[in-house]
This record gives structure tokens, C-alpha cells and sequence, in this order.
């Protein structure tokens, strides 16, 4: 679908389709930081999407909804990302008290994170545009995702992160032959990555600046998909998705996504998203009924989701709580981890502690009134465990050791994990 510009979403401001790619620098001078957004013509964009929807019940990428995303075919890069899963989890849900709790898997992306979504869409916006060098920063999900993306497009790709990340992120960031600089810290690495885009041109695909305004609107395109597979996957429209949310893109752009359904008649109403957030700077403007996202005070505090524990988050995710009526709600590390091992031992599930964001908040939801527990909601879940293993290692209990006799195994079976095998039935949820 050929887009038309390119709109900022408070103000609506329009800019070229090319354009700077450093969200609305009006916004900007007024001090409230704001993303761009692709737009189309929206008559050919809802004819599209009315023939688009429900095409297929088990669409095999994101590139099933070719036609409403602003990519040429002849510019697409893609390495099979989207199509992935809406699961039900019976068991999890049982213990939560949410009968109808479903989860969309975003492991099982290409580099094992939703973030192959925003780089495809990036990268392709990235060749279209006829830019030579991508550049981004990252804790490594959107790091790993650009950099594979851009060997997929045969494009150099510049990455800058810091030393303190988990070391299998920074494996798979620099696995793909990007160029990957590590910056002394978290704010130096978007001045460098900012300094690039200005002064070489560099195609910047993900979050930078200070405060943060969200990343690439073309890549944000291709978090649309999660919305459109969702509702296409659902045998009835949810009533609730909850996302793990730092700068928002997913769920801005997966918001988009349903949106453009619901305007052009293919989905009768949207659900209300809700933020699971770790420091809770969207819960704290909500609160206090803010146009704006203000950094919360986060001095010696840590958090174990190292790829959404910012202290800060923008005005893209802000509107779509506004605009749907939803929630933000915080979570512990501890709740993390623990939703992390439900997750896993009901469920068969291995997410990144991050990713399990969105179960460690259900219950702060649903205590809070946010979430009626009867009704059907979805959490996302958005990266694979083997994306920072030492977090699960660290809590899980030793390995017990056995004597070479069946009888040794079945007596350390019965003192180490009380399984009996010859009432298994027991183990079940």
C-alpha cells in the first residue's frame, strides 16, 4: 500500500515520507516528545483491509498484510518473521483465575523476539528509500533483529549498546556482522546513534534521543501485524491485550494495527490494551491525568527485565491507553520471575523475564478492576528465555544427583521434587 505521509501523533502535523526520522521537532520545542505515523488514503486502505481480513486464519509472516503495509514488494526483506501462535494456556489461566487468558507468541520470531517485526519493516522502508547504512541501539532484542534483517538485505548495519547487557544478547547482536560499538552508557548510545543519522544520513531504526520519542514509524509499521493476527486468530474479538511496554512501539503499532480494522469494518470493536510496565512512569501520568510521560525516580533500584526496565516511556503508548480506556500496572522482579517459571512448568513456555512482563501485571489488573477475570484477554509474550538464560539459571534449584540404580532416581524423585510415579496425576494443575 503506497502511503501518503508521514503524521505526528498529537499534533497531526504531515511531513514528507523520507523525512528525518527524529519524530515531530514541533512537538519537540514544546517540550512534549512525539512520533510519527505512516498514513494512507484511507478508502483504498479499508477496501484493502476488508479483503485482507480473515484471509487466513493461520497467516504464515507479517507479510500476509503486504497490502497494508507501506513496502513495494520488490523492496520487501524478510526472514519468515510473524505468523506466530495465539495460544490458550488452560492451566495458567486456572491459576490466575482467567479462564480465557490466551497468549500470542513472539519467541518464536526468527531471532526469537517481536522485534524481527519492527526490522523488517525498517529495514525494507530502509532499501525503498534508497539508504545505504542502518543504524540503531539496543539491549540486544532490537539490536539482534536489525542486525540479522540488514545481512538478510546485504546492508551494513552500525549498532551501538553498552558492556553491561547479558552476554548472549550482546553474542547474537554481533553474530550477524553488524558493526556493534559498545558506549559507556545507555544515554551516550543514542547521542552516537543521533550524531550518525545527522551527519551521515544513517537510516535509524530504533529508539533515540532523550526523552525518547519511540523508534522508526516504518518499522512500528510492521508491529501492525501483531494486531492483525490477533484479532484473525481469534475466534472471537478479545476483550483485553496486555503488552510488556518501555518506549511503546509494539504496542502502538499493534494498536494501529486493530484500529485500521475497526475503521474500515473488519473487526467490530477494539479491545482495551493495557501497559505492564516495570517502573510505572505511564501508570504515574495516568494518574495524574498528564498530555505528557514524565522519568520516574529509579535511583539504586535494578530490575531483571533488561529489555522494558526503563524508568520513562512515551506519548505513542500514552495515547493508546487513553484512546482504549486501558491500564498500566507494574511488576516486581520477583513476580516476573515467578510468571517466568509458570509459564514454563504449565505451560511449556520459556519467555525472557521481560516478556513475562504481561503475566506478573494480570493479577494487578484484574485486583484493580481493570480486567474482569471472566472475560477473554491475550497477554503477549515477546521473547524467547534464551535471550538472557543466567536470570532463570540463577533461581532454579540444583540438579539433584543419582546413583547409577532406578532405585536411587525414584528415591531422589520422591525427596527432591515429591513426584510420585506411581501417582503422576498429582503433578497436573
Amino acid at each position: 500500500m503506497r502511503a501518503t505521509a508521514l503524521r505526528c501523533i498529537r499534533c497531526g502535523l504531515e511531513s514528507p515520507l523520507d523525512g528525518a526520522f527524529t519524530g515531530c521537532e514541533t512537538c519537540a520545542e514544546a517540550g512534549k516528545p512525539s512520533n510519527l505515523q505512516v498514513i494512507y488514503d484511507e478508502a483504498a486502505f479499508d477496501a484493502a483491509a476488508l479483503r485482507v481480513r480473515g484471509s487466513s486464519r493461520a497467516p504464515s509472516d507479517m507479510w500476509h498484510y503486504k497490502e497494508l503495509l507501506p513496502i513495494d514488494d520488490e523492496h520487501i526483506v524478510s526472514l519468515g518473521e510473524g505468523g506466530t501462535p495465539l495460544l490458550h494456556v488452560p492451566r495458567l489461566g486456572r491459576k490466575l483465575g482467567i479462564p480465557n487468558l490466551y497468549v500470542k507468541d513472539e519467541s518464536r520470531n526468527p531471532t526469537g523476539s517481536f522485534k524481527d517485526r519492527l526490522a523488517a519493516g525498517a529495514v525494507s522502508a530502509a532499501r525503498q528509500l534508497g539508504r545505504k547504512v542502518v543504524v540503531g541501539s539496543s539491549s540486544g532484542n532490537a539490536g539482534a533483529a536489525v542486525a540479522a534483517m540488514a545481512a538478510r538485505a546485504g546492508l551494513p548495519c552500525v549498532m551501538f549498546t553498552t558492556q553491561q547487557f547479558p552476554l548472549a544478547m550482546k553474542t547474537q547482536m554481533g553474530v550477524f556482522g553488524s558493526y556493534l560499538l559498545a558506549a559507556p552508557t545507555v544515554q551516550d548510545r543514542w547521542m552516537l546513534m543521533e550524531t550518525g543519522v545527522q551527519r551521515l544520513g544513517w537510516f535509524p531504526t530504533t529508539v533515540f534521543r532523550y526523552p525518547f520519542f519511540g523508534s522508526n514509524c516504518y518499522g512500528i509499521e510492521g508491529y501492525k501485524s501483531i494486531g492483525y493476527e490477533i484479532i484473525d486468530q481469534s475466534a472471537v474479538t478479545p476483550d483485553h491485550i496486555v503488552f510488556p511496554v518501555g518506549a511503546g512501539d509494539a504496542f502502538s503499532g499493534a494498536y494501529k494495527g486493530i484500529a485500521e480494522y475497526a475503521r474500515a469494518g473488519a473487526v467490530d470493536r477494539i479491545p482495551v490494551m493495557h501497559a505492564a510496565e516495570v517502573f510505572g512512569p505511564l501508570e504515574a501520568a495516568l494518574a495524574a491525568g498528564l498530555d505528557t510521560v514524565e522519568a520516574i525516580d529509579t535511583a539504586g533500584a535494578t530490575s531483571v527485565a533488561v529489555s522494558v526496565g526503563s524508568n520513562l516511556s512515551t506519548y505513542q503508548a500514552l495515547d493508546v491507553l487513553l484512546r482504549t480506556g486501558g491500564s498500566a500496572r507494574s511488576a516486581s522482579n520477583e513476580q516476573m520471575i515467578a510468571a517466568q517459571l509458570d509459564l514454563a512448568a504449565l505451560e511449556g513456555l520459556w519467555v525472557e523475564t521481560s516478556s513475562a512482563l504481561s503475566i506478573a501485571a494480570l493479577s494487578a489488573l484484574v485486583e484493580s478492576g481493570a480486567i474482569d477475570p471472566d472475560s477473554v484477554v491475550v497477554a503477549v509474550l515477546t521473547s524467547s528465555g534464551l535471550k538472557d538464560p543466567d536470570v532463570t539459571a540463577d533461581v532454579l534449584p540444583d540438579i539433584p544427583t543419582v546413583a547409577a540404580s532406578f532405585e536411587s532416581a525414584l528415591a531422589v524423585l520422591d525427596e527432591s521434587y515429591a513426584f510420585d510415579p506411581h501417582h503422576p496425576a498429582r503433578q497436573q494443575a
